[in-house]
């Protein structure tokens, strides 16, 4: 009985791993939760009466769920520390405007992971919401020569993506003050100077990056000074494009 309840125990704690659900056979996408991120949470852990923040939550789970699963991809939260292990399954790994620092192993381990043909979706904003000196997330992106600079001096709304591996076509990209990018091939610009905020890269062991220095489009927002854009198209071309021709070994 004893040797029985043992292995009942080990096969519990097994089912508990955070990405145990996560299908090796399949794509899968995993979110970042677990670096102080300013809007993306899991809305089953939020407690009732959380309001405009639980309603957040919900939405923009229910929107990257369905950009995944048009694309045959399923989409789990990762609420611990990032490992190889983690990453061993995952296609892509989104990372939204974390205000907390990634360990020195986190930032090996994503490395690597990318290096091997990984997936990388990363966004920060303008400092309002997380400075570079609160998280290092120029240390992820660093060894693929792409940094984030300081908030743009742009004071109008509105930017754009013009067409390249990510969209297929000129899309009108919602956008309103942003951080600088420097590093990779640009492909989204605000409209008033035409300042790089989004830019891409494939690296030599077939991993692909996008790097956004605004977060409304992948926030999947609409609308904004009364002005509509279409971001569930601006993501589910950019989520296609990273999760196109998986080269991982897993």
């Amino acid at each position: 009985m004893k040797h029985l309840t043992l292995i009942l125990i080990l096969i519990a704690a097994s089912q508990s791993i955070v990405w145990a659900q996560a299908d090796a056979n399949n794509l899968n996408v995993f979110v970042d939760i677990a670096h102080g991120q300013r809007f993306w949470n899991d809305p089953a852990d939020m407690v009732k009466g959380a309001g405009e923040d639980a309603a957040r939550a919900q939405y923009l789970t229910n929107q990257l769920k369905a950009t995944a699963s048009s694309l045959d991809a399923s989409t789990d939260y990762l609420k611990s520390e990032i490992s190889a292990g983690v990453l061993a399954n995952c296609d892509l790994l989104f990372i939204h405007s974390p205000s907390a620092q990634y360990s020195d192993n986190e930032v090996a381990a994503i490395e690597q992971y990318v290096q091997q043909g990984g997936s990388l979706f990363l966004v920060l904003d303008v400092d309002y919401w997380s400075t570079l000196e609160q998280t290092n997330v120029n240390d992820i992106i660093k060894p693929f020569d792409i940094q984030f600079g300081e908030d743009s001096s742009d004071t109008l709304s509105g930017g754009y993506a013009t067409p390249s591996a990510v969209v297929s076509e000129e899309l009108e990209v919602i956008y309103h003050g942003g951080r600088l990018l420097e590093g990779g091939t640009p492909f989204c610009f605000n409209k008033q100077s035409d300042e790089v905020f989004g830019t891409y890269k494939v690296t030599e062991g077939g991993g692909r990056i996008i790097v956004m220095g605004d977060g409304m489009a992948s926030l999947y927002m609409t609308e904004w000074k009364g002005v509509e854009y279409p971001s569930q198209k601006f993501m589910s071309e950019a989520v296609s494009w990273l999760l196109h021709e998986h080269t991982l070994n897993k």
